[in-house]
């Protein structure tokens, strides 16, 4: 029988955990689809059914006799207007220009063709379907194709002295090839924009799920040719956004035009097939590595090839997964050579944003594997080996082969305490009784680093002559819990009670300017900015400056790296090649943590999307470029089932970059998970051979591998 005796009274007062949660909770959240606005339009979309073809006509004739439907617009009435500019962190070989709707030719199955305004959603849907749309389709250019464009690239090259290198002779060399396929963002809230026209007074009112409202007001403007004043964006409560509402999509930028250009409020919902078929996708890379290690167990040379598939248009953070993969090899581990080139290229398929990590589980997956391999090939523990050549925690601030500076940390010390409270030598052997009676086994583990964000974010304190303090941040959230964490943060600052503080977000009309919610930057930099305009306003209300008090900052850090050992043992089911992960140990450093329930509840978001990837998530086109998993009938992500029994455990050290020592914690999950678990699953194999597995794991993957290595048609040591 249950233990009732300090179970809370059927009568007690709710006291949710997040000051956000009693209105979520309740049914009383207000989310972009939920924006009512008197009079106001809808939109449909009218799409390419190719993914690549001549544009010959499109003909919308029939869809204006339609009662009730007021316009039908075309690349025509748009004139030169066009994506905003891709931020250039690395190299273009060209600059691309994306129109907003197709214009001369269609470049992937759900390509915007035309706008459709109604009076009601079902007559703008309606409508579309008898817009007539004419296109002289050609082959579909599909990713990984060696007839793609590339359109940037990045190289890193290192070695260390001649006389290092010759000192240690390889023991062993290992190759991998690894794919990341592409992964649908399943926000819970499919996209939507809301536009209110006040024509009088010149402004328009755009709600939009974004996680860089000031930018995508920018990006607003600039299409509409208004004055940063003359625009307001709104992020409400966002249902999810995992990096792939951090830019501006055509749509976003679409239905603002069109009501400016009609002086009508507007508003559209995507449905979820319209965000598979025409929403941007994370991931979709393929990775070459190569790996030479000493007799002592030493890494000496690591050679990665990496090409990055983007799609067929380019989002402004485009670059960031190609860069971040590129720069963060060879991750916690000192190496004596390293050869690194990615290149990124478009093809025929819905665009490819940042993803929850954006490049790190990129390269953390390569460099774990060739680590794994390394060591059966040396028949050395894959434990000890990464021992014999992690960082050492007085090597910090340390600088990289690529040229960054991992700022703090202990990546033994993860090591160990993940060993510790995975029982390894225990799990060993009770993994050589298990396989002994039949059972396929596997432990994997992994290490990783995390870039978490630099620059500037933005903060505005008031303290008010009635003892309540304002807090308005530029960094807005997506249901991480920022209003409860900033309301913390600032009351810490300022000695104060957390109820005395109001925290506003996701509004630029009364928020400063900001960077935006992204790269795991929110708490490291903008509650950093709070911290920081905190201090300066007790410093003049101890000057004796009257209340009210109003402090803006800005505050720029630089990057601050988190890091973290992922341990996973996996069972494989012979006879079908059903994989079950049986336990997980996680130990985190994501230094400082300023709401540790938080942080640990973004932990267990990131691990179940990291789950996902591993098992069960996939995007798939076929040969003419045509979305064959464009609904949850076909597209499987995890449930509260396939969670997995998981021990999470910080270790943090805290970094200097910022003023809370606080690091990324939003991404982690995405990053060391996968690729613990793709290692499990090969050490499960191992015995039968060397197996190149690919994500997602699925049964009748893991059974043909099986198979195939029983009857010694596969693998091989490397």
């Amino acid at each position: 029988m249950q233990d009732l005796q300090n179970q809370p009274s059927a009568t007690a007062p709710f006291k949710p955990l997040r000051r956000e949660d009693d209105r979520l909770l309740t049914g009383r959240g207000r989310f972009t689809a939920d924006v009512r606005i008197d009079g106001a339009l809808h939109v449909a979309f009218v799409r390419s059914q190719h993914a690549r073809g001549r544009l010959l006509a499109v003909d919308t004739r029939d869809a204006l006799l339609l009662p009730g439907v007021v316009a039908v617009f075309t690349a025509t009435e748009l004139g030169a207007l066009s994506m905003p500019a891709v931020n250039p962190l690395l190299p273009l070989d060209r600059a691309e220009s994306f129109d907003l709707l197709a214009r001369d030719r269609v470049t992937w199955s759900g390509q915007p063709v035309a706008i459709v305004v109604a009076q009601s959603r079902a007559l703008a849907l309606a409508a579309a379907d008898r817009v007539s749309v004419e296109v002289d389709p050609e082959p579909a250019v599909l990713d990984g194709d060696g007839a793609s464009q590339t359109v940037t690239q990045v190289q890193h090259r290192y070695a260390a002295s001649e006389r290092q290198g010759a000192a240690r002779a390889p023991g062993a060399t290992v190759s991998a090839s690894l794919d990341s396929p592409r992964l649908v963002a399943m926000a819970l809230e499919p996209r939507a924009v809301v536009v209110e026209v006040q024509s009088e007074a010149g402004h328009i009112t755009v709600w939009l799920a974004s996680q860089s409202p000031s930018r995508a007001r920018d990006d607003i403007a600039r299409a509409l040719s208004l004055s940063r004043d003359q625009v307001r964006v709104i992020a409400p409560d966002v249902g999810g956004a995992f990096g792939a509402r951090a830019s501006v999509v055509p749509e976003d930028l679409l239905v603002p035009w069109a009501a400016w250009r009609l002086r009508r409020s507007l508003r559209w919902v995507a449905s979820r097939s319209e965000e598979f078929t025409a929403g941007m996708h994370g991931r979709g890379s393929t990775m070459h590595g190569r790996l030479s290690v000493s007799s002592a167990g030493q890494l000496e040379m690591l050679d990665a090839q990496l090409h990055f598939a983007l799609g067929a248009w380019m989002p402004f953070s485009s670059v960031v997964p190609l860069r971040n993969a590129a720069r963060i090899l060879p991750g916690p581990y000192r190496v004596q050579g390293l050869s690194v080139h990615g290149k990124a290229t478009l093809s025929n398929a819905s665009a490819v944003n940042i993803y929850r990590g954006a490049g790190r589980p990129e390269a953390v997956l390569l460099t774990e594997v060739l680590i794994e391999r390394a060591a059966r090939a040396l028949r050395l523990d894959p434990v000890e080996l990464r021992r014999r050549n992690l960082i050492a925690a007085q090597a910090l601030p340390y600088s990289t082969p690529t040229g960054e500076t991992l700022d703090s940390g202990d990546y033994a010390a993860l090591l160990e305490r993940a060993c510790e409270r995975f029982d390894y030598p225990r799990a060993r052997r009770e993994q050589a009784l298990r396989r002994h009676a039949g059972e396929c086994v596997g432990v994997g583990t992994a290490l990783y680093v995390e870039p978490c964000g630099q620059g500037w974010e933005s903060a505005r304190i008031t303290l008010h002559d009635n003892g309540r303090v304002t807090v308005a941040s530029g960094s807005p959230a997506q249901g991480q819990g920022h209003a409860t964490a900033f309301a913390k943060i600032a009351a810490e600052a300022l000695g104060c009670d957390e109820s005395t503080v109001d925290v506003q977000m996701g509004d630029t009309a009364v928020c400063p300017d900001g960077v935006g919610a992204l790269a795991s930057r929110s708490t490291a930099i903008g509650g950093s900015a709070i911290v920081d305009a905190c201090r300066q306003a007790l410093a003049r209300r101890a000057a004796g400056d009257a209340l009210p008090i109003t402090v803006e900052t800005r505050f720029t850090a630089r990057e601050s790296w988190a890091s973290g050992c992922v341990m996973a043992q996996v069972a494989i089911d012979g006879d079908t090649g059903e994989l079950t992960i049986e336990r997980v140990v996680w130990v985190d450093d994501a230094g400082r943590l300023i709401h540790p329930t938080l942080a640990h509840g973004q932990l267990l978001g990131g691990f179940a999307q990291g789950v996902g990837q591993a098992l069960m998530e996939h995007v798939v086109y076929d040969e003419a470029g045509q979305l064959l998993t464009g609904s949850l009938m076909d597209y499987a992500v995890p449930r509260a089932s396939d969670m997995p029994d998981l021990v999470i455990e910080s270790l943090g050290q805290p970094t200097s970059f910022n003023l809370l020592g606080a690091k990324g914690v939003g991404e982690a999950g995405c990053i060391g998970v996968p690729a613990a678990i793709m290692n499990a699953a090969r050490d499960a194999l191992s015995p039968w051979g060397e197996a190149d597995l690919q994500f997602p794991l699925t049964a009748p993957t893991l059974w043909q591998a099986l198979s195939a290595l029983r009857s010694g048609s596969m693998g091989g040591p490397a």
